[in-house]
């Protein structure tokens, strides 16, 4: 084999002319366009001050953003990550055994009957997170809020309306002193058998 025998050229050697080249151009059109500072106008402390607040608005720019980002997603997140968690502990206990849904509206009729709406119309609250977490919609979480099942609702359900009557009479019950009346009860009710015929 002779000694002079070498390649000449290959592909990775081309790909890497290539970016250089790119990377120069790119580097050439920025530096184009950037204005001239005369070298003796800016005091040296002045121009360190200047790009300390460039940076420093640079980033409280990008924390702004990534907070922004962070409020409007982090429920899919949350609930991305759960379901992953779920699905690899399959078996872990549920929350929620079977029977409880039958329960809950069990004790809601009791409860309609003898006269205590809030309690009821409670009961019918707890029933549709039940079954969310049975079909497999939502998993029920303790510490979720009305405000964010009703975030997670609007990317997987059709119809919100049934689940907002039950979830802004449920706020009304924790959070104000509405005297919830029978026809509160009934619209839950309704609520509920729209999104789960029994």
């Amino acid at each position: 084999m002779p000694i002079n025998t070498f390649e000449k050229t290959s592909l990775g050697w081309r790909l890497s002319q290539l970016q250089q080249q790119l990377g120069e151009w790119w580097e050439y059109q920025f530096y184009k366009n950037l204005p001239e500072l005369p070298t003796g106008s800016i005091s040296p402390w002045l121009a360190n001050l200047l790009k300390f607040l460039f940076w420093l608005v640079l980033g409280l720019l990008l924390a702004w953003v990534a907070w922004r980002l962070w409020r409007e997603f982090n429920p899919y997140i949350y609930s991305w990550l759960s379901s992953d968690r779920n699905s690899k502990n399959s078996q872990a206990p549920s929350h929620f055994d079977d029977k409880s849904v039958a329960l809950l509206l069990e004790r809601s009729q009791q409860l309609y009957r003898q006269g205590n709406y809030r309690e009821a119309c409670r009961c019918l609250y707890l029933a549709i997170l039940q079954h969310l977490h049975d079909t497999k919609v939502i998993v029920h979480k303790p510490s979720r809020t009305d405000g964010e099942y009703l975030q997670l609702l609007q990317s997987t359900v059709t119809s919100m309306q049934p689940y907002e009557t039950l979830i802004t009479t449920h706020e009304q019950l924790c959070f104000s002193d509405t005297e919830i009346l029978p026809e509160n009860y009934e619209q839950c009710r309704q609520a509920y058998r729209e999104v789960s015929p029994e």
